[in-house]
């Protein structure tokens, strides 16, 4: 066994910490806004933490809610709660009103770790929240603290760690335990609760940090939102798996996304969805070849991304297939062959991966179906869905999990994703991928940002229907949006309706919210611009 690698059952936060502090308690493991952190100071300050809440009461399986913003002092919170054996429940800080009531009643959290910029948010709902008892502020400003109804109590994060009580709390925690309750997007009903074992997160970041092969003297850049399993497992676990690195920026800004990355002198960052496209769109420069990025991982990535990424910022390009409830399940390494690009990589020893239709059968290589799989090593997924034991079950088939999206297998093994199956455009029996659309309207030139989704046919079946953001002083005709797809896909892929968007709807990690969409196109049907209507006829 490497140094600093550790079994299955000491894979808890509290002994990871602890073996960083011991070994490298001197490196550098945070910089953030001109700051460095040591590893023996993440170690003191998690402490410190998990103390000051043992004084409170909060012990093992207690809830609590954060609502914080990326900064240092959220991982010292889910880190300290996780030292105790607590459970942290991580909010979307987009979260308002019977969301953010829901996310709170429904995780049984009795005390809320929260941000003040957010409290007018909470004094809104707190007269239904009939659980939470307290409420722990973190805020830099000394203004008076708003009052909460009767059985809510208010105090300061600061004085509740105050104390200088850096000995470890006594170590009750099983690598079993949950750590964290995560919840999902919720965009084919309510959000599910995933409860994450210690062992899930800091399991990612083993398998990432050796996989992608991540050095002690590596910088990971993070902008993603902290409360997002993406930045928490896969860019902060693997940093504390590698002895290495991260440069914590408080969110992705297109206009300082050069600028921070130049200063921390970042060696690899990690981006989903829209954020890549957003990125190539920025205007060239020098600066693209005076940084030290030598990796990047993106979620999803395309063959033609591929070979830009690498071309123009001469790096290497990496990328998983994953979900909250999972693991990496496949990976594309570094030095995977070029003509693999496209794919999410091969599930190598931690999975098996199949195919199958919607009646559960096997397909064959290439068919497309739903991804299922099996995990080969323990302790990688999920415990299930919080208070949701019919949806758990559900996920399941036969110990196969069912991830929801659809995808194909070529006979190396390697997964090629294809789109979420809530999210596939059906028409006139042509099964048409919403994210192949999307890609390809993203190469023209005027567009920025691409969201397709299915319009009922009026025949049966499903419309394509795209909403496009363009980039800053551009222009462009919904007939000229409609001859480029026309001249770059297959003509039953080609909109039928276009609508030009100032922004795209979005959660805080840059998903589009596409039921917004359908609701938009859904109220606005007769008004939308029509292909049809307008009697572009398309080449066969």
């Amino acid at each position: 066994m490497q140094a600093g690698d550790l079994p299955l059952e000491e894979r808890t936060i509290g002994k990871v910490l602890a073996d960083r502090a011991a070994r490298v308690g001197d490196r550098p493991f945070l910089r953030w806004q001109g700051q460095l952190t040591t590893y023996a100071q993440a170690e003191s300050l998690s402490n410190r933490y998990a103390n000051g809440f043992a004084a409170l009461g909060i012990g093992h399986g207690d809830h609590v809610a954060v609502m914080m913003p990326n900064c240092p002092q959220f991982l010292w919170v889910i880190w300290g709660l996780g030292k105790l054996g607590a459970v942290a429940v991580p909010l979307n800080t987009a979260a308002k009103g019977d969301m953010l009531a829901y996310f709170i009643e429904h995780s049984d959290s009795t005390r809320l770790v929260i941000d003040a910029q957010w409290l007018d948010r909470l004094q809104a709902v707190a007269p239904g929240l009939t659980k939470l008892r307290e409420c722990l502020v973190h805020s830099d400003s000394q203004d008076p603290l708003p009052d909460l109804p009767a059985g809510h109590s208010v105090r300061r994060l600061a004085q509740v760690v105050a104390d200088d009580d850096t000995a470890p709390p006594t170590d009750r925690v099983r690598y079993d335990d949950t750590h964290l309750i995560m919840y999902t997007s919720g965009t084919t009903g309510p959000s599910k609760g995933v409860m994450c074992p210690h062992s899930q997160g800091l399991g990612i970041g083993r398998s990432i940090a050796t996989d992608f092969g991540y050095q002690s003297d590596d910088v990971l850049y993070v902008c993603l939102p902290l409360f997002h399993a993406n930045a928490l497992w896969y860019s902060c676990c693997a940093a504390l798996w590698a002895d290495a690195s991260i440069a914590l920026s408080p969110r992705f800004s297109a206009s300082a996304f050069w600028d921070e990355l130049l200063q921390s002198g970042a060696t690899q960052f990690n981006s989903l969805g829209a954020m890549t496209n957003i990125i190539m769109q920025l205007p060239p420069g020098p600066h693209e070849r005076r940084h030290a990025l030598r990796q990047c991982m993106v979620v999803p990535v395309q063959p033609t991304l591929y070979r830009e990424i690498q071309q123009r910022y001469g790096v290497k390009l990496t990328s998983v297939f994953a979900m909250t409830e999972n693991y990496a399940v496949t990976t594309f390494l570094p030095d995977d062959h070029p003509e693999k690009a496209g794919s999410a990589g091969a599930g190598r020893e931690a999975s098996r991966l199949r195919i199958v239709d919607d009646n559960g059968l096997a397909l064959a290589c290439g068919e497309v179906g739903e991804i299922q799989l099996m995990p080969l090593q323990p302790g990688s997924m999920m415990k299930g869905y919080y208070r949701m034991p019919q949806e758990t079950e559900q996920a399941f088939a036969d110990g196969w999990f069912r991830t929801g999206d659809r995808g194909w297998l070529d006979a190396d093994g390697y997964l090629y994703f294809v789109d979420r199956k809530k999210e596939a455009i059906r028409r006139r029996g042509e099964n048409i991928s919403a994210y192949e659309v999307e890609m390809i309207l993203s190469r023209h030139p005027a567009v920025l940002e691409a969201a397709a989704i299915a319009v009922p046919s009026e025949l049966s079946e499903d419309e394509v229907m795209v909403y496009l953001v363009l980039r800053p002083g551009m222009q462009v005709t919904h007939q000229e949006i409609v001859r480029f797809a026309d001249a770059n896909m297959s003509h039953f892929m080609v909109p039928r309706f276009v609508e030009f968007i100032d922004a795209l709807p979005k959660t805080a990690t840059e998903k589009i919210e596409k039921y917004k969409l359908k609701q938009d196109a859904a109220a606005r049907r007769d008004s939308l611009w029509d292909r049809d209507k307008a009697g572009i006829r398309l080449q066969r």
